[in-house]
This record gives structure tokens, sequence and C-alpha cells, in this order.
């Protein structure tokens, strides 16, 4: 019941903590998609637009190629020379087998390397580096630059430049462009992309002979006529170490290499070509810094990402597996139910019924009406705690037979409960909410349970009367599939974590047992419960007792009462902690259960949510939204079996899909509020809901 409100103290500082992980995260799996994104691999192109802006130096001149906007030149491989090159590498499986075969016969290639692919694999860039190979630049994401803008084109270059230079320490000024060929294949386009690059003081290199290792269906074979050269000519060779499956470019060059060495060919580099010294430099100290922030950057991405994605892929197992085996058990109670299943004799020895009160002006009167219609022997305690709005003098006004109506301060729910628990004279209480309406069985089919002498409390069948708008009908889903699959299974299992405050039956020695209601967690139910199994007494699901209470109506209202609910229920659980090292099964199934899929796999849903964007924009699109649409289809599926268990209409159930993008992230929000408060340590007063009233009216539409 509830104290008088007063202002929370709301953790704004830790949500702006919460807010910085959560960009965290996503700035992590945008540096992961950048390098992870995959990407057409190269093939042999031709001009398909004018050449007009292309100097005939380059049309006709050699494949490595030196502009500064208005002069060009170019140079050619000499005769019975060739230049080894392998473009969209480092890859982890082919560049170690090339750099083998390249050591097995004493020569060194140049590797375009990609930056994304740099900053992965920094440990294979050096490798290549000390092997004596020269090292070129092949963009950091592998795009077609001639489409790109100025300004990605230079983003492009620098961060495979610092990328180098934090992996190995160099940098370089031969570039290749991505999806480039043969000279014959330079338009305007391309042209455009060399100028931009020779401006900035890169050599671009491309090639003479292309191996088309990159093909379908292409063989070893294939691959050595197409880098044979012709006549003794020199040549630019290009191969693939990356970007593909390159499974056949390691065999193929253990037979290109010594035939032509055969020939009388000897292997050199584009710096010799060139009359260069090197093609890769040393990096300023300034840019091996920022390199080593990259590649660092990188290399966390890359594992947080895969670490996430294991750890997602564990949780969506456990979490079918689990909702699986609860929809079994769930089957399991249901038909205990249906085959007769008794308790004992009948229990037919009058209750006490306590209605904790406070500001329930609108639904007191429905709910006493309620209560004397039952068709079990009561006894109605209604404890007002302080109201202010006339509740108690309303009760005592309707005259009805067998109310008592006690006064206390404003002390809140557990007091007030405690207080006719105190007052009331039988062997079992029946306790509900004062805005909770029962139906004329509720009360009888509550207690049947207690003629078994080892149940100590009895959970009711809570439902939502105000079935219309969609934060009320999506709470109705959420209620259903939570009694009708989740409190079964508990029941089945032995563990049950909550008797809802709404309809709850206790033995009155049980209650003395673990010394009634406590005030330390705002789940005064929960807290209860708990307390009640860990002494031994089993808790136990009917279904037939239902109880209709009024759901909010507003997101205010429902953030209010699903905050206390959620942080009272990290408080129940830290409370009773030492229930997973006692003897039962409470602690080892209920708190776990609590603990993992209530708690911290929720956590996770807005991580979730985030690598689900990822999945689109970096992943295949088709098969995101395929596993998507397969964890909902499990998730509809699940709740048209809790519907039908609990025997109600299957209209709401079009709106589940619609809970993905409202409700589930309101809930989630709601619980990592509720986890930075009780991180914090704060403690909360008791949030008082606004009722409609007229449950009695509501329901009786229904029954009409």
């Amino acid at each position: 019941m509830p104290k008088e409100p007063r202002r929370i103290h709301r953790p704004r500082p830790r949500w702006i903590v919460f807010a910085v992980l959560i960009s965290l995260f996503a700035s992590i799996l945008l540096v992961n998609g950048l390098v992870q994104g995959e990407f057409t691999q190269d093939g042999a192109t031709a001009a398909t637009t004018q050449t007009s802006q292309v100097p005939a130096e380059a049309l006709t001149g050699g494949p490595i190629i030196a502009t500064d906007g208005t002069t060009t030149t170019s140079v050619s491989v000499p005769d019975k020379q060739i230049v080894l090159t392998f473009d969209d590498g480092p890859d982890p499986e082919y560049t170690p087998e090339i750099l083998e075969v390249l050591a097995e016969y004493g020569v060194t290639g140049t590797f375009f390397m990609i930056g994304s692919q740099i900053s992965e694999y920094p440990d294979l860039v050096r490798q290549v580096a000390e092997a004596g190979n020269e090292i070129g630049i092949h963009t950091y994401t592998h795009p077609e630059l001639s489409g790109a803008s100025e300004w990605r084109r230079t983003v492009e270059m620098r961060e495979t430049q610092l990328a180098l230079a934090g992996a190995a320490g160099v940098t370089s000024v031969i570039f290749r462009p991505p999806y480039s060929s043969t000279v014959a294949a330079l338009d305007d386009d391309s042209w455009a992309v060399m100028q931009d690059m020779g401006e900035q003081g890169y050599l671009t290199v491309v090639n003479d002979l292309d191996s088309r290792d990159w093909e379908q269906d292409v063989t070893v074979d294939d691959i050595v006529e197409a880098v044979t050269p012709d006549d003794g000519a020199g040549a630019v060779l290009l191969f693939h170490d990356g970007g593909g499956d390159r499974s056949l470019t390691a065999d193929a060059l253990r037979e290109v290499i010594p035939a032509l060495l055969a020939e009388g060919y000897t292997f050199t580099t584009v710096a010799a070509v060139s009359g260069m010294a090197t093609v890769n430099p040393d990096a300023t100290a300034g840019e091996q810094a920022l390199g080593l922030g990259l590649v660092s950057a990188v290399q966390i991405a890359t594992h947080v990402s895969a670490w996430f994605s294991g750890l997602l892929l564990i949780f969506g197992v456990l979490t079918v597996a689990r909702l699986l085996f609860m929809l079994v058990l769930g089957r399991r109670h249901a038909r205990r139910g249906r085959s007769g299943h008794r308790w004992g004799p009948a229990f037919t020895e009058p209750v006490t019924v306590i209605v904790p009160a406070y500001n329930e002006k609108e639904c007191i009167a429905d709910t006493l009406g309620s209560l004397v219609a039952s068709t079990h022997p009561v006894r109605i305690i209604v404890v007002d705690d302080g109201s202010t709005d006339g509740t108690a003098e309303i009760a005592e006004a309707l005259g009805l037979p067998g109310v008592t109506v006690l006064r206390q301060p404003n002390s809140g729910k557990p007091a007030a409960l405690n207080a006719g628990i105190a007052a009331a004279d039988t062997d079992v209480v029946v306790m509900m909410d004062g805005d909770t309406v029962f139906e004329p069985d509720t009360v009888r089919l509550l207690v049947q349970p207690f003629a078994d002498p080892a149940i100590g409390a009895v959970a009711g069948n809570a439902k939502i009367a105000n079935r219309t708008g969609m934060i009320a009908l999506w709470q109705h889903i959420e209620y259903v599939v939570g009694f009708s699959v989740d409190r079964r299974a508990q029941d089945v299992m032995g563990c049950m974590a909550t008797v809802p405050g709404a309809v709850g039956a206790f033995r009155t020695e049980a209650l003395r047992q673990v010394d009634g209601l406590s005030d330390d967690t705002l789940a005064e139910d929960t807290d209860l419960t708990m307390a009640i199994v860990r002494a031994g007494w089993r808790v136990v699901y009917e279904e037939r007792a239902r109880a209709w209470t009024e759901a909010p109506a507003t997101v205010g209202q429902l953030w209010r009462q699903r905050y206390r609910w959620s942080y009272g229920t990290m408080q129940a659980m830290w409370k009773h902690r030492r229930a997973v090292v006692e003897k039962g099964s409470f602690g080892r199934r209920g708190l776990l259960n609590l603990a993992l899929f209530q708690t911290l796999m929720p956590l996770l849903s807005p991580l979730i949510d985030v690598f689900l964007i990822y999945g689109l924009l970096f992943l295949n699109p088709a098969e995101t939204v395929l596993a998507w649409f397969t964890v909902l289809a499990v998730q509809v599926l699940s709740t048209v079996y809790a519907f039908r268990l609990d025997a109600e209409s299957l209209r709401p159930i079009w709106r589940v899909p619609l809970q993905q993008f409202v409700y589930r992230q309101l809930m989630y929000l709601v619980l990592i509020q509720s986890t930075l408060a009780a991180l914090g340590g704060i403690r909360l007063g008791w949030q008082k809901l606004q009722r409609a009233g007229g449950l009695s009216a509501l329901l009786g539409a229904r029954a009409r």
C-alpha cells in the first residue's frame, strides 16, 4: 500500500553513461562493419565511356603511370622481367600460402592491400614487409573510386596509409584503383581518379596480364596460360591473395614461377622498374601513433563484435530452448488440471480476504461487491492506509455483510497487509489489490490446494479488464503469456517466484513463519513468495482462479508501474541470493531463471537492436531479415499457444509484431533504469497509479 508519493530522484547521470555505452557499442559495430563489409572482387573491365581526357602516353604506355595533372609519364617492364602483384589482401588463409611459394623460389612481389584488411591482420602485413615484398595502397574499403567524391577518395587513401603505418611502420607511394585492369581499359572516369591520386603524389600501377584467378570455374592451367607473356615481353602480372576464394593462386604460382625462370625471366619490383630506392618509406612518429590507434580500434571492434556475435548466438539458443521447455511444462500443467487432479478433500473452511486500500475511491465498491458474491465463505478486511479521498467511508457506507474496515496512518502496503493478517482468525488468507475484481468462484478455486498440508501459498490468474488501446492490449498479451506459460512451468518445477499481489492465497502458518510481509523491497509480493519457498513450503498456480485488474492506460503510468516492479524484483533477488546455495530447487532454478532471462538478457536487448541494424547495413540483409522473422514467428506461435492454454481469444495476436518496435523497447528501458537505480542504491517510494474505475461495468460488458 502506498505511502504518500514523494519526488523521486532520477538517475540522469547514469542514463548518460548508458547512452555513452550504447554509442560506443554502435561505433564499434560501425568500425567492424567497415572492416568486415563484403566487397565485389576485382575483375577485368573495359572502357565504357569517352577517353578524350586520357593522355595518349597513358593509353599507349606502360602499366606504371605518373601524372601531376598536366604532365604524364609511364613506365613499362623491360623484356624478360616480371613484376608479381597481388590484390585484396592480406588474407589469413591465402597470403601465407603465397608468401611460402615466393620464399620457396626466392622471389618477391608487390601486395596492393586493402586498409580494412591491414587493420584486421597487422601481423600478416609485417610478415609481408619483413620478407622483402612491396606494399601498395588499394583503398580502405575497396569502393569504385570513379563514382566517389574527392573527400571520400582522400579518406580512403589516408586511412589506408595510417593502417599501414600502424601495422608495419611504413607508408606507400604506389596505388592501384579497385576494379582496375590494363591501360587499354582506361577511360575519362578512371583517369580522373588517377589524376587525383597523382596530384597527391601516388604512382598508379595497373597490370599487363590478369591471371583471372577471381573467375568461377577457373583452373590452374587457365591461370598459367593467362599470365604467360608473349615473345619474352616484360609484364606486370595480376593475382589476388584476398577478396574471395583464392585456393588455386598458390598452386598456379608453383607452376608459373619455375616456368618463367626456365625461360630466362627474372622477377623484379615496382621500385626497381621505376628507378626508386623504395616504394615504402618509413612512417613518421605521428603517422605511426595514429596508425597504431586505428589498428587497435579495429582489433577491439573485431574481437568485441565476434564475442558479441557468439554471445548472441548462445543467448538465442538458450532463449529458444527455454521457451520450448517452458511450453512443454505449461502443457504438462494444463493436462494435470484437465485430468481431474485434486489436492485432497474439498477445502470448505472460511478464509479471510485482505484488501489494502489507499485512495481507491474509484474501485473499492466494485472490489468489495465482487467479494461478497463469492461462492466460498469469506471474511473481508479492508485496511485503509491513510487514504485522503474517502475510501474508508465509501467501504463502510456500502454496508456489505462480513466486511470490516480498519484504519491506520499511511504506512505502506506491507504494513497494511500485515495489519490485516494480524486481524485475521482463519487458517488461510487471500490477498488482493484494492483495484481488483474477483469472479464468484475465484476464492473457492484459489484455496482448494490448501487441502494439501505442504502448500504454503497459491498464485491466481490476473487478467487485464480494460482491453482497449494498444498499450493495454500489449499488457494483456504479456499477462496471458506470463501466467499461462511461465507460472505453469514454475509450478511444475517447484520454483514459483511471485504470487501476484492482485490474487494470491497464503497459509497463515507460513506467513507467521516468515514474519509476514517486509518493506525491504518494492516488490513485496515477490519478496514474500521467495521467503515462503525458502522456508520449505510449496507454492502452486491455480489458473482458474481469475482476478480482473485495470492496466495502466498511458506510457507514463506503465513506466512508473513497471519501474517499481522491475526494481523491486531486483531487490528481492538480491535479498534472497543465498537461496542459490541452499537446498531446494528455487535458488538453482527460480533465481537463476530470473537473473538470466528476466534481467541479464533483456539488458542486452538494446545491443541486439543495434546489431540488427548492423546486420542490415553490413551483413547479408536477406539473412538478417529472415533471422528476425524466424524469431518473431517463434514468438507469435508461442503466444498463440499460451492464449489457447488460457482459452483466450486470438484476436489480439496480430499486435505481437508491433511489440517489437515500441513495447519491448519501453520494457528494456525500464529494466535499464531499474538496474542503474539498483547499482546506485537509490530507494524509491511507492508509485501510485491513477485508476479510471468501473471494473464491474467493464466485466459486465465483456460478459454480454
